[in-house]
């Protein structure tokens, strides 16, 4: 698809263009799958970022009326009310840091695949490997130890879903 393809779509081929399960469409398969991935993933963290507060939220309530003793975490404003502001703000970095996983995890495993000429458990492995690093290096106090941690854990969990997908 050329430069001008894309200046001339119209709102008609977009919409299309959701019909056949592609959300984007930015010229090149590695670009579409990136941004449909980090769309995906960011859209998974923001709901368990807002369940997440919302268990929290219900935890301190209870807690208040149980016991009569106002529970705080690093969330919560004065005497365990949450603030609107914390709440968005956390909300949307838990969503950046899924859609950078998905997106970087994604990519790469397509990048491997394309090198490699081969779609096997060793792109997953690697793939998965580094993004658990990135991941890692996105906390506030990453140790070596944690960012090992996350590389192991990442390229396990991965190279895994990779075994598993022929078998469901």
């Amino acid at each position: 698809m050329s430069n001008r393809d894309l200046e001339t779509r119209t709102v008609t081929d977009q919409l299309k263009a959701l019909d056949s399960g592609r959300l984007f469409d930015l010229g090149h398969p590695l670009l579409n799958r990136i941004a449909e991935s980090f769309v995906r993933a960011a859209g998974i963290g923001a709901i368990q970022a807002v369940s997440r507060e919302a268990y929290f939220t219900a935890v301190d309530v209870d807690g208040a009326h149980a016991g009569g003793e106002v529970k705080r975490n690093k969330f919560s404003g004065d005497y365990g009310k949450k603030t609107m502001e914390v709440m968005v703000k956390d909300v949307g970095k838990e969503s950046l840091q899924w859609g950078l996983a998905g997106g970087m995890y994604s990519g790469l495993t397509y990048g491997l695949t394309e090198i490699r000429g081969t779609h096997d458990w060793k792109n997953s492995v690697m793939a998965g490997a580094v993004t658990g690093v990135a991941v890692a290096l996105t906390s506030d106090r990453a140790s070596h130890e944690q960012i090992v941690q996350a590389a192991i854990t990442g390229a396990a969990l991965s190279s895994a879903a990779n075994l598993l997908s022929g078998i469901f």
